[in-house]
């Protein structure tokens, strides 16, 4: 059996899971960050600080909950980027430490690649599929052609959906994080059609050519619905109407791409949906008719793999070491990491650290 020791510090959740070659989670640890709710966003030194408070716990509690020591991993893997820089060096410090003292293989992850193959840890999913991937930093479609191997056909040209569900549920004082708190209202508009009546929002790009997303216009949209609505004006159906207007988006620019990759004539073809937009169950819901009618595979990941967490970081490590796609100890890490070869190149040059 194969052991792989995985670990998260991108953004606001500190992670460790450790995962064996036949799909078994031993142990997946998320410690969600509380400090940030004073602020309502993330602030990346506080963030950075916080992983390095926690993270040497959270991997001596991982170790326990798993019953294995550091003699029986068989490596580690670690997300090198995409994210807040600060954070991204504390889980690679600490990596790059227990492989040099074990002298075991060390794997730098992307956490957009962590995303995208975390449904063949889950799911019986062939290359190649679909991917929507959306959250509160990235949004993007691509086709999975393999292990490192993508084609993005469309990506968001400002802001990505989960932002614009953080930032509306802050202006409406709903509570840090905002997207679940947004879709949690949501679900107490008693009358939809009239919230869709009252609340009408622009869909950016909706009905356009390609697959590029907008979002930043929403926002600005629904920032000035909310200072210039009533003090009796209704929560759940502001965030109802704002949450069918999102989905809506979605559907559009990913029937452009399911048009793209059918012709690919997959031998099992699928749409995924991965991040933490994907946890939305109304969107999951609209996305997943979306690809019945396409004659598509609906797949994604179980809610608690949707958002960032470790057990996508160590499964992405081990698909990657079953190839022998290992690292130097001298890896570098980045803010700024596309999957798509056409983007990498230039990004990577321009941002080593």
């Amino acid at each position: 059996m194969t052991l792989v020791l995985g670990i998260e510090t991108s953004c606001d959740e500190t992670a460790v899971a450790i995962v064996a070659d036949d799909k078994r989670v031993l142990a997946n640890i998320v410690l969600s960050q509380t400090e940030h709710e004073i602020t309502g966003g993330v602030v990346p030194e506080i963030a950075a600080r916080a992983h390095l408070d926690h993270l040497d716990g959270l991997i001596e509690d991982a170790m326990r909950q798993a019953d294995i020591g550091f003699k029986d991993l068989d490596a580690i893997a670690v997300t090198a980027g995409p994210g807040l820089i600060g954070g991204v060096l504390v889980g690679v410090m600490t990596a790059k430490a227990i492989a040099a003292v074990r002298d075991i293989p060390l794997i730098a992850v992307n956490h957009l690649e962590g995303h995208a193959l975390t449904v063949r840890l889950t799911h019986e999913v062939a290359f190649p599929y679909l991917l929507l991937l959306v959250s509160g930093g990235h949004c993007q479609l691509l086709i999975v052609h393999g292990v490192g191997k993508y084609t993005r056909l469309g990506t968001t040209i400002d802001d990505a959906a989960g932002e614009a569900f953080d930032k509306t549920a802050k202006l409406l004082g709903l509570g840090y994080p905002g997207g679940p708190a947004l879709e949690r209202m949501a679900l107490q508009c008693a009358d939809p059609a009239h919230a869709l009546k009252t609340f009408t929002f622009p869909k950016p790009l909706y009905g356009q050519e390609g697959c590029n997303f907008s979002f930043s216009g929403l926002k600005t949209a629904a920032k000035r619905l909310i200072d210039s609505m009533p003090q009796d004006a209704s929560k759940p159906d502001f965030c109802f109407a704002f949450q069918e207007t999102v989905a809506a988006i979605l559907c559009d620019r990913t029937k452009n791409a399911i048009e793209k990759y059918l012709p690919l004539r997959a031998p099992s073809p699928a749409l995924v949906v991965a991040g933490g937009v994907a946890a939305n169950k109304r969107i999951r819901a609209e996305l997943e008719s979306l690809a019945q009618k396409n004659g598509l595979a609906f797949v994604a990941p179980p809610l608690k793999l949707c958002t960032d967490n470790a057990a996508m970081i160590a499964w992405a490590g081990m698909e990657r070491l079953k190839l022998g796609l290992t690292d130097s100890p001298d890896f570098p890490v980045y803010a700024r990491w596309p999957l798509d070869p056409d983007a990498k190149v230039a990004s990577l040059k321009s941002q080593k650290v």
